[in-house]
This record gives C-alpha cells, sequence and structure tokens, in this order.
C-alpha cells in the first residue's frame, strides 16, 4: 500500500479546496442554527445563487467579474427574504421544510432544459474564473514542501483559491466572533432559548430572525463562489440536498455555536473521508481488502463515517467542541 500517496492526500486535503468551500458555507449554516435556531436545510440554495449568478453574470450578459460576486451576493440576500417572509412567523419545522424545498425547486430551475440558454442545464456553466485567475500572484508551478518522507505541493491555481479562501474564513469568524459577542448576538442566542420570553420583552422576533437568516445566506454563499472558482464551473447537481446534511454534519462534530466549530468541523469531515477512502482504494488494489471492489470502497467510506458520527452523537452529541445547552433549540 502506497501510505505516502494517502498520508499526502489526506493531509492536503485538512486545508484544501473542498474544506474551504465547505467551512464557508458551514459557518452560515452555525449562524442559523446554532446561534438562531433556525432549521435552514437549503444552505446548498445559498451556494447554488451565488455561483450561478456569477457564472450566468459573467459568460451570458458579459459583464465584469465583480460584477458576477456583487449579484450572487444580492442573489443570496434576496432568497433569504424570499424564504424568510412566508415562514419566519411560523414554528421553526415550517422553515426546514419551505427551506429544503426551495433548494430542490432552484436545483431544478438550473438544470431545467427550458433554461438551458441561461443556466447551461445539467451540464452548467463553464468559463468565468478567468478574471480571478487574472490576479493571481503566483507564477505557474507547484507551490510547498515535503514533510519528511511526504510531499505537500498544491499548483499555483489551488494555492491562489485556497489564500482567497481561508482569508474569507478569517474574516467571516471574525464577524460571527464580534457579532455574537454583541447585543444583537445576545438576542439570536436568547431567541434560540425561548423566543416567546425575548418577544415579551418588546424584541422584534421576526426581524432578528430574518436578519440572522440573510448574514448566514450570504455568509453562506461564498462557498458557491469558491466552489465554481476553483473548479472553473458550476453543476445544479453538486448544489443537492445532501450537500446541506453535509453542512449540518460539520456544525455539530465541530460544535455548534462556536465560531471555529464549523471549520474544524469541515476539516476533521473531509480528512476522514479522504483519509478512509485513500485506506481502502489502496487496500483494495493490494489484495488485501477482496470481498469489495474498487467503486465499492468509495461508498464504504461513508458507512464509516456514519458509523463514527452515531458514536459521536450518543457519546458527545455537542461536539468536539461544543456544550449541551448550545443545541437546545425552541421549536415552538
Amino acid at each position: 500500500m502506497d501510505w505516502i500517496t494517502i498520508l499526502s492526500t489526506t493531509i492536503k486535503s485538512a486545508v484544501g479546496v473542498e474544506t474551504v468551500l465547505y467551512a464557508l458555507a458551514a459557518i452560515g449554516i452555525n449562524i442559523h442554527f446554532g446561534y438562531t435556531g433556525l432549521l435552514n436545510f437549503g444552505q446548498a440554495a445559498f451556494m447554488a445563487v451565488a455561483g450561478y449568478g456569477l457564472a450566468v453574470t459573467v459568460t451570458v450578459m458579459g459583464l465584469p467579474f465583480w460584477v458576477g460576486i456583487i449579484v450572487g451576493l444580492v442573489a443570496a440576500a434576496v432568497l433569504a427574504l424570499l424564504l424568510g417572509i412566508p415562514t419566519l412567523h411560523l414554528r421553526a419545522d415550517y422553515l426546514a421544510i419551505v427551506t429544503i424545498a426551495g433548494a430542490e425547486i432552484i436545483r431544478l430551475v438550473f438544470r431545467s432544459v427550458a433554461f438551458k440558454d441561461i443556466f447551461g442545464g445539467s451540464d452548467g456553466r463553464r468559463g468565468f474564473g478567468t478574471g480571478f485567475q487574472e490576479l493571481n500572484p503566483f507564477p505557474p508551478g507547484d507551490y510547498g514542501f515535503n514533510l519528511g518522507p511526504i510531499p505537500l505541493f498544491f499548483a499555483h491555481w489551488q494555492l491562489w483559491v485556497m489564500l482567497v479562501g481561508w482569508v474569507l474564513i478569517a474574516v467571516c469568524c471574525l464577524i460571527v466572533y464580534l457579532v455574537m459577542k454583541s447585543p444583537w448576538g445576545r438576542v439570536l442566542k436568547a431567541i434560540r432559548e425561548d423566543e416567546d420570553a425575548v418577544r415579551s420583552l418588546g424584541k422584534n422576533v421576526f426581524s432578528y430572525k430574518m436578519q440572522s437568516l440573510v448574514l448566514g445566506g450570504v455568509i453562506g454563499c461564498l462557498g458557491g463562489f469558491i466552489y465554481g472558482l476553483a473548479y472553473g464551473s458550476v453543476q445544479p447537481d453538486v448544489f443537492g440536498t445532501e450537500t446541506t446534511f453535509y453542512l449540518y454534519t460539520m456544525v455539530i462534530l465541530g460544535g455548534a455555536a462556536r465560531v471555529f466549530g464549523p471549520v474544524v468541523g469541515s476539516m476533521l469531515f473531509w480528512v476522514l473521508l479522504v483519509l478512509l477512502n485513500g485506506t481502502l482504494s489502496e487496500a483494495v488494489a493490494a489484495g488485501v481488502i477482496t470481498f469489495i471492489d474498487a467503486n465499492q470502497a468509495g461508498a464504504l467510506r461513508y458507512v464509516f463515517v456514519g458509523l463514527g458520527l452515531i458514536l459521536l452523537l450518543v457519546f458527545r452529541p455537542q461536539g468536539i467542541f461544543g456544550d449541551k445547552r448550545e443545541i437546545a433549540i425552541d421549536a415552538r
């Protein structure tokens, strides 16, 4: 078994593009679920409208890259308003129903044949990241170092995306820390615990919930930008419901209502997946494991990760850095 390759890909996954984009989206989920108690099951939709907002603006409308970024951010904010206005006056589970349905509607619209000229159908859109890559300060080549016998190198375009992504993560974590220490943030956490008590104090609970939904959606949509810029394309099926479930896994794994919980959760999630995938694939190729083939090894890793998450929820439901009191939400 090639342990050098396994360890190299595993270590790189801890800071790689997938970790970055999922960490950004998970920070948004943490604002919704961890701090406010909003059950948003449509975070993938915020990522999708941002990625497609950028892609369509550049490739279809022929406008500059930065205009596409603005369009994506505005689209995410508008989506939060459209989802929140009819549901935030109601019980928490209504928001869950609306957001998961809304995310699927958006995905199906993006892959629809009727709008293929705009969104590209199931093939999506590509060729919109030129403006971003032109800003790349790293000359073409590979950058990194050797950790003993383990090579840790990234291509210049990967390094550029990772640099921008980790800067965004740092900024978003700082924003979350500051706003949650403010009176506004304390109101959000009070709404999570008992919104009737907050309402009795004269606070506009609907307004606070809407602000939280918009803020978390806009932060989460940054993950959609990073995905599109890293891979040079957006496809609708990438933003399926399973993406949102992964994000909740990361938030719970790291610890809900903790500033760095989603980031640590995203890192651990991808490290576990990559490590298991590499180990199982190499074991199958070397004949150590014979009861499955290489294709089944990729699916089996989710079984082991799922088992680990079940054990985590049984023995430490608050996650690594979380507090049990932070995951009790008021669903009335």
